[in-house]
Formats: structure tokens, sequence, C-alpha cells
């Protein structure tokens, strides 16, 4: 565990940065980020311009989920018996080369799309480890005083790469009218992040120490739905997204609605981020000390009316208004269910619960572009968005009601969780 000096308080707004791991894992994950999103800023504007088909935007998510699904369990087994340090290593070296593949297939005369949707699977298949082992290492990183403070600035670092990475990635594009240039910065990128996690020094090594099987494997997946906070959470979260997924359509926003090409559709990708990115620095200076659990109810219904009136709009300031307070809105709803999933495991198993975690937020973000782009090229673009959100506020009613114990939350640091809940759960 990373030691911190006892004089700074746990209140600190940078507490989290007196670790010296910490700082080197946030730099190389801010690196990844900014990569990541460059990267899908190019495959969805490239895809669309290929295609001009709402659907072929659905499948690009499709393929990055399907590994999630089918392999999530797995890899949170595998961040729970190896060290995670080293998972991350090699899902960013692979990343670098699947960006790589991305340059080489932009390059040919006639880019291939399904070439494009195979290696879109490979990175799915790299997120599937990366998810579990990034989650489960970061408690290792900090102090557990720390934890909250250090889950908000991940957040916040993850933002500022999410406003970078696609604005960089728009302009790469508009400039080069051409998405070659993009993948190739992001491979460069992505190996310079990699450089970065092996000087990280923490090793967790094996935190499971009975014998796979597919009980010890399952066991992440019953505790989270004994834990009903956890579960609330959570699945709030996957239905959230799910059909408030209006960042799925905003290729289409960008060409057809507001009219703003390539440029205009990487400041409207990153005002999403923006909004997240400001909370997140408000909340590391202003944690959330009380009532999480409204708190978090009431931020997921707001980001349902913003999602209707991203939806409804046609003017560009809006929309970038309403995409900004989409951001906003969600990262409570993030750092409120990171420091309650990373709080309420306990140690040996939260790479497994993490898995959960991913399979749902992978379900949301990836199955919530499917379902997009199927009901856009049914009803229409604009129709799909405000249903989308009109269905999330009714959802948080919903959950408010089925799931008390997410309402009762009040202070996030009164959520640990002992080994020995994990020891009991395993031995059910």
């Amino acid at each position: 565990m990373a030691t911190v000096p006892a004089a700074l308080e746990p209140s600190s707004p940078v507490a989290a940065f007196k670790s010296r791991d910490f700082r080197v894992y946030a730099a190389a994950r801010l690196l990844a980020t900014m990569a990541y999103q460059m990267q899908s800023v190019a495959v969805g504007f490239q895809v669309y311009a290929l295609t001009r088909d709402p659907l072929a935007l659905g499948y690009v998510g499709l393929a990055q989920f399907l590994p999630v699904a089918g392999l999530s369990l797995a890899a949170g087994h595998t961040a729970d018996r190896f060290d995670r340090r080293g998972i991350l290593v090699v899902c960013y070296l692979t990343s670098s080369l699947a960006a790589l593949a991305l340059f080489l297939i932009a390059r040919a005369p006639s880019p291939n799309l399904s070439a494009i949707y195979a290696v879109l699977v490979l990175l799915g298949t790299v997120r599937a480890f990366q998810g579990p082992a990034g989650s489960s290492l970061l408690p290792a990183l900090v102090p557990a005083a720390h934890f909250q403070n250090a889950a908000t600035w991940q957040s916040t670092l993850w933002q500022v790469g999410a406003i970078g990475g696609p604005s960089v990635g728009g302009l790469l594009y508009g400039h080069w009218k051409a998405a070659a240039p993009v993948y190739l910065t992001a491979s460069l990128a992505l190996a310079a992040a990699c450089a970065g996690l092996l000087a990280v020094q923490v090793r967790t090594g094996r935190m499971e120490k009975k014998p796979p099987s597919l009980a010890t494997a399952l066991a992440g997946l019953r505790y989270v739905y004994r834990k009903k906070v956890l579960l609330a959470s959570i699945s709030l979260d996957f239905v959230a997204v799910f059909l408030g997924g209006a960042v799925a359509l905003l290729p289409i926003y960008a060409t057809d609605v507001l009219h703003v090409g390539p440029q205009g559709f990487g400041v409207l990708r990153a005002a999403p981020a923006a909004g997240a990115g400001v909370m997140a620095v408000l909340l590391a200076f202003r944690p959330i000390r009380r009532h999480a659990g409204r708190k978090m109810l009431l931020c997921v219904g707001l980001f349902g009316v913003a999602t209707v009136v991203f939806g409804l709009s046609q003017s560009f300031f809006l929309s970038l208004a309403a995409l900004t307070v989409i951001g906003a809105t969600d990262m409570v709803s993030v750092v409120v269910r990171m420091t309650l999933e990373q709080l309420a495991t306990p140690p040996e198993m939260r790479g497994r619960v993490s898995a959960v975690n991913m399979v749902f937020v992978g379900a949301s973000n990836e199955l919530g572009e499917l379902e997009s782009g199927t009901l856009a090229r049914l009803i229409g673009t604009v129709p799909t968005v405000v249903i989308g959100g009109l269905g999330t506020m009714a959802v948080v009613l919903l959950w408010g009601w089925l799931f008390p114990e997410l309402r009762a939350v009040d202070r996030l640091e009164d959520t640990h969780a002992s080994s020995e809940e994990g020891d009991l759960e395993k031995a059910s």
C-alpha cells in the first residue's frame, strides 16, 4: 500500500498526489485516455463518411462491446490472480499496436470497413482486461482515507483527456481530411503511456488465493447482486447511459443537424468531458460529504433533462451547453459509483466486482450506441435522443423507489467492506 505523510489531512484537495505511484499512474492514464478519445473520433467520423449509415455507428459500439461482455468475468478473475500493473502494461502495448493497424488500414486506397471492425474487436478485448485491472489497482496506490480524492482526480484527468483527445482528433482529421494521422498519433501516445506504467513501483501480486473455479469467477457477480447498494448504483448508470446515448449520434448531429463538420464534431464530443472535468475539480475541492445517494439520483435525473434539451436543439451553442450539463451530472454519478464499488468491496474481490461494473458500463455505452443507431434509422435521430432522455428521467424515479438502500447512502467513507464479507460470499 502506498504511504502518504500523516500530516496531510484526508480532506486536502490534492491528497492523492502525495503518492508517487499515483502521480505516475495518473500521467500514463491521461496519455492513454487522450489516445483512445482521439481514436474514437477518427473511427466514428471515418465509418460514417464511408457508409452514411447510422446503423454502422451502432456496429462500432457493438464490435467493442461483445468482447467486453464475453471476457469481463474472466478478466476480473485475472486481475485478482495476477499483478494488475503488469496486465495494464500488456493492454496499453496491445492498444498501441491496434492503433497502428488502424493507421495502416486508413492508408489503403479503399479502407476496408470489416478490417476496422476487426481491430475494434481487438480493442474491446483489451478493454475487457484493462478495466478491472485499472480500477482494482487504484486503491493500492493511495491510503484508504485518500481514495475518494484519488477517484475524483482520476475522473478529472480522464475528463481532461476526453476534452483534449476529441479536440485534437477533430483538428487533425479536419486538417488532413483523413483518419490516418489521428491513428498514428494515438499509437505513439499509447506507447508512451505503456512506458509510464513501467515506472509504477507498486505490485499487487496475487490477491485471490483459492484455486481457479467457476465459483470464484462468479463470486463478484454474486457479491454485487447481494450488495444492493452496488447493484442499484451500477444498474442505474447502465440504464441511464443506455437510454440517454446522445453522444453516439454526434457524427449525425455535426453533419446533418448542426452542419459544423469534423472540427465542430470534435468540440461537441469534448463538451461532455468539459462539463465533467469542471465538476470533478469542484468535487476534489468540495467532496460529497452527505446524502451521496440522493445526490446521485438527482444528477442522473438532470442528465436526462439535458439529453432532451440536446435532442431538440438546433443551435450549436445550446447543444454545447446541454452536452456540458450531461457531462457534469454524469461525473457526480461516476464518483459516487466508483467510490462505492471500491470501498464496499473486499480487496481480494475488487477485480471481479470491477469486471461486473465494466460489463454494465460497456453495455450502457456500446449497446447504447447500437440502440441509438438502430432507433435513429427507424424513427429519426432527434426522436431517438428525446425519447432516451425522457426514459432516463423515468428510470430515476423507478430506481429511487426500488432501491431505498441507494437513497439511504449518506457518507461514502462509511461504506467500507471487510475481507470477511468476501470470505462469506465465496463460501456460500
